[in-house]
C-alpha cells in the first residue's frame, strides 16, 4: 500500500517538476552561463563579466533599466488606485445578476489577444483618432492631438492591460470580508475611512499584494506594449533584450541583461513583501 502512494506521489510530481526543471530551471541557468561568456574571436570565449561591466559602464543602459522600474512601479500603483473601488463595489456593493455582469466586463476586454488590445489603444489616441476628434468637436483643441508615443500613453496601456490581474485577486480576498464586521465598524463609531484603514484594508492586504506582484512581474517584462504606444524611442529595458538577441546577434550581453532584469523583479517583490509583512504562502493561498 505504501510502495502505491509513493508511486502515486511521483506521478503527480513528475509533471511538476519536468515544467520546473525544462521550462524555468534549466534555461535560467544556461543564460546565466550565456551571460558570463566574453566573445574573444569568432567562436571562442572565456568566462568574464564583462558583459555586466558593459551594462554599468553605459549610462543608456542603466538609464532604460532605472526608468522602466519606476514606471512598472508607478503602473502598479495606478492600477491598485483603480482597481480597489471597482473590486470593493464587484465585492460588497453589487449583487446578483449586478455583480457578475460587472466581473464580466472586467474580463470581456481579455478575450481577444494583447495585440488586438493594443492596436485598440493606437487607434484613440492617434491624432486622426476619436479622442482628437472628440476634443476638437467640443471646442477644446484648435486641431489633431497626437497622443501616442509619450510615457502617458504606455502608462495607459500597462494599466489597460494588466487591471484584470489586480481585479481579481482583490475581488477573491474582499468577498471572504464579512459584512457583519464591516457594520460593526460603524456601529462602533467608525466613519468610512477609518473602516478601510482599519477594517478593510488589512483584511485584503493579501490580495493587494498578490494583484500587486502580478502587475508589476507583468509591466516589467512587457514587451508589446511600451513598443507600440511609445514608440521607437520609449526606452524600455525589454526592448534592449530583444535588440541584443534578436536585432545584433549579441546573445551574451542579451542574457545578461535578462538576469540583470530578473534580478530587479525578484529585489522589489522580496522588498514589497517585507515592508508589507506578507509573504508568498500568504498572498497565494
Amino acid at each position: 500500500m505504501r510502495s502505491e502512494a509513493k508511486l502515486g506521489l511521483i506521478l503527480l510530481l513528475t509533471p511538476l517538476l519536468l515544467w520546473l526543471s525544462l521550462l524555468i530551471f534549466i534555461p535560467h541557468v544556461d543564460m546565466f552561463l550565456v551571460s558570463l561568456r566574453e566573445r574573444i574571436g569568432v567562436g571562442e570565449y572565456k568566462i568574464s563579466l564583462a558583459n555586466y561591466l558593459t551594462f554599468i559602464n553605459e549610462p543608456l543602459y542603466l538609464h532604460t533599466f532605472l526608468r522602466t522600474a519606476v514606471m512598472s512601479i508607478l503602473a502598479t500603483m495606478i492600477t491598485l488606485l483603480i482597481a480597489f473601488p471597482v473590486s470593493y463595489y464587484i465585492a460588497k456593493i453589487a449583487r446578483g445578476r449586478v455583480q457578475s455582469a460587472l466581473f464580466l466586463l472586467c474580463l470581456v476586454p481579455f478575450w481577444v489577444s494583447e495585440l488586438v488590445r493594443t492596436f485598440g489603444w493606437m487607434i484613440l489616441l492617434r491624432e486622426t483618432g476619436l479622442i482628437s476628434n472628440l476634443l476638437q468637436f467640443l471646442g477644446l483643441v484648435d486641431g489633431p492631438v497626437e497622443m501616442l508615443y509619450n510615457d502617458a500613453a504606455i502608462m495607459v496601456g500597462l494599466v489597460y492591460t494588466s487591471m484584470l490581474f489586480m481585479v481579481v485577486p482583490l475581488v477573491t480576498t474582499l468577498e471572504s470580508l464579512p459584512d457583519e464586521v464591516i457594520e460593526a465598524g460603524y456601529d462602533l463609531g467608525g466613519n468610512g475611512l477609518s473602516v478601510l484603514r482599519e477594517i478593510v484594508i488589512p483584511h485584503a492586504a493579501p490580495g493587494i499584494v498578490s494583484g500587486c506582484i502580478v502587475v508589476f512581474m507583468l509591466s516589467l517584462g512587457n514587451y508589446l506594449t511600451p513598443t507600440m504606444l511609445g514608440g521607437k524611442d520609449s526606452l524600455w529595458f525589454t526592448e534592449l533584450i530583444y535588440s541584443q538577441f534578436i536585432v545584433r546577434f549579441n546573445w551574451e550581453l542579451g542574457a545578461a541583461f535578462g538576469f540583470l532584469l530578473l534580478g530587479l523583479s525578484s529585489l522589489i517583490v522580496w522588498g514589497m513583501l517585507k515592508l508589507t509583512g506578507q509573504s508568498l504562502e500568504k498572498t497565494m493561498g
